[in-house]
């Protein structure tokens, strides 16, 4: 048996070197918020043979329509994100395309104003506010019958806290780096893998739950590292199975969801992580500090 609760520190350790450059990332370089969010135009178009990302660049710079993000889809499609554009600028736009490659199809033109936007994050934020507020509640609520329910809902909360952050340091730096941007899309990414987490550490608390009640007389941090290794097999190779499913998909799937799927990826595997060193420890160490507590009074 691993005495992993023993080893705590450890994990603290590496969701320390994980979370302090991630947060750094996000204070210093933010996200790089696509259309979704910052409001702007979608433009969609098919040619023969797909025109080079820098061309269409040069051609949207000397209409000084300001800089776009360019996504070849294949099969001569390629769709440019940018800030709002009027339809003279749209056509303007087409036209220099169609002369250097010919005639154009017209798939998308989409304009997100800034308003729609600005509703969509705050739509977005009040999710997971509401998505953590109800997991607490439910967690506390299932573990009524043991001992200081509301730390499993906390600890819990916290794990599904280190997650979300790893996923947005991983993102802002790869905003930073390649200009990779999020959109609504990726706040469905968030709600998965938060629902991923809590579930992954609810199974372990759940073993946790069973064990208090089977050798009450043992102290909490033998219940626990007990417990995680009871079922540290199935989280993992539930875990593995998922990752490679989507490790195929991100691979296979298409430009359109590569974020998406990349944003689960990333999810699912601190999500795992923190479920099996991060949650439990917490636990530990809180009804570890409350009885000294009650000892020093």
């Amino acid at each position: 048996m691993f005495d992993i609760v023993g080893r705590r520190k450890w994990a603290y350790v590496v969701s320390a070197l994980i979370l302090v450059p991630s947060i750094l990332s996000l204070a210093v370089f933010r996200l790089q918020l696509g259309i979704d969010f910052s409001g702007g135009t979608i433009y969609e178009l098919r040619f023969e043979a797909t025109p080079a990302a820098e061309e269409i660049k040069r051609i949207y710079l000397a209409l000084d329509l300001g800089e776009p993000l360019v996504q070849a889809t294949g099969e001569g499609s390629v769709i440019i994100r940018s800030k709002e554009l009027a339809l003279e600028n749209k056509q303007a736009v087409r036209t220099a395309l169609e002369e250097a490659h010919g005639q154009a199809e017209e798939l998308r033109f989409e304009a997100v104003g800034p308003v729609i936007a600005r509703e969509l994050t705050q739509r977005a934020l009040l999710a997971v506010l509401v998505a953590s507020v109800g997991i607490l509640i439910y967690i506390t609520w299932a573990f009524r019958h043991v001992p200081q329910p509301f730390r499993y809902g906390v600890c819990a909360i916290c794990a599904l806290v280190h997650d979300v952050l790893v996923v947005l340091g991983v993102f802002s730096v790869l905003g930073f780096l390649v200009h990779k941007e999020i959109d609504s899309m990726f706040i469905t990414a968030i709600l998965t893998a938060i629902g991923y987490s809590v579930h992954d550490t609810i199974v372990v608390f759940d073993r946790v739950r069973e064990n208090r009640a089977k050798y009450s007389h043992a102290p909490l941090p033998t219940v626990v590292n007990f417990s995680v290794n009871q079922t540290i097999d199935r989280s993992l190779n539930t875990s593995i199975t998922l990752l490679i499913t989507l490790f195929a998909l991100y691979l296979f799937g298409g430009l359109a969801i590569k974020d998406f799927v990349l944003a689960l990826l990333i999810g699912a595997a601190t999500g795992t992580y923190s479920s099996i060193f991060i949650a439990a420890s917490l636990l530990v160490d809180w009804d570890i500090f409350s009885r000294r507590q009650v000892a020093a009074a």
